[in-house]
C-alpha cells in the first residue's frame, strides 16, 4: 500500500525534450536509401541490394521510428511529461510507421510478394491524411508538410505495388523530397531545442 501510494504520489515535471528528431532522422535517412533506387535505379535491384536497403528500411526508419514513438506514449500516458497534444498524432505515426518499416524492411530482403503492399497503403494513405489534418489545424504547418509528403508517398505506392511502372518512379521522387525535408525538420527542431533557435520545426 505504501509503495502504490508513492508512485500515484510522485509527480514528473514536463518534458520540453520530446525526442521526435531521432524519429525524423531515422526515416529521412530510409527515404533517401530508398529513393534514389526507385527513381534513377541506383543501386539496380538484385538479392544483394535488396539485403542491404531491407536491413536499412528495419534499422533507421523502422527501429528508430518505433523507439520514438514508444517514448512518446508512455512519456504522455504513464508519465505525463508530454503534454502537448499534438505530440499523440507523433506517437500513433511513429509507432505505426516504424512497425510497417519492419515488415516492408524484411520483405525486400527475402523477395517477397510486394502486391500485399496495395491495403497497407490505403490504410497508410488515411492515417498521413489524419496527421497532415491534425498539424495544420495544431498550427504545426512544417510537420503538417511532412504529412503531405508521406500522404503523397502511399498514393504514389498504391500504384506502384499494383504494377504500374512509372508509379515506382513517382514514389521514389516522393521518398527523396519527403526525406529532404526530414532532414530539414530534424535540423531545425536540434537547433530550436539545444540553442534556442525559433526556425520552422517540428
Amino acid at each position: 500500500m505504501l509503495h502504490t501510494a508513492l508512485l500515484t504520489a510522485q509527480t514528473f515535471q514536463i518534458s520540453h525534450f520530446a525526442p521526435v528528431t531521432l524519429g525524423f532522422f531515422g526515416l529521412g535517412t530510409g527515404y533517401l536509401i530508398w529513393g534514389p533506387q526507385e527513381l534513377f535505379g541506383y543501386p539496380a535491384r538484385s538479392p544483394a541490394a535488396d539485403r542491404a536497403t531491407g536491413w536499412w528500411g528495419v534499422w533507421l526508419p523502422g527501429f528508430c521510428q518505433f523507439v520514438t514513438g514508444v517514448i512518446l506514449f508512455v512519456g504522455m500516458t504513464w508519465f505525463q511529461v508530454f503534454k502537448d497534444p499534438l505530440l499523440y498524432m507523433a506517437a500513433l505515426a511513429f509507432s505505426a510507421y516504424g512497425i510497417h518499416w519492419f515488415a516492408l524492411g524484411l520483405n525486400r530482403m527475402q523477395g517477397n510478394e510486394v502486391r500485399t503492399n496495395v491495403g497497407m497503403s490505403v490504410a497508410y494513405t488515411i492515417i498521413s491524411v489524419l496527421g497532415l489534418v491534425t498539424f495544420f489545424m495544431g498550427g504545426g504547418w512544417p510537420v503538417g508538410l511532412l504529412f503531405v509528403g508521406l500522404t503523397w508517398i502511399y498514393v504514389a505506392d498504391f500504384f506502384a505495388s499494383a504494377g504500374i511502372a512509372v508509379a515506382g518512379r513517382i514514389l521514389g521522387l516522393a521518398h527523396l523530397c519527403t526525406g529532404v525535408w526530414l532532414m530539414y525538420l530534424t535540423f531545425a527542431t536540434t537547433l530550436n531545442i539545444v540553442s534556442g533557435y525559433s526556425l520552422p520545426g517540428g
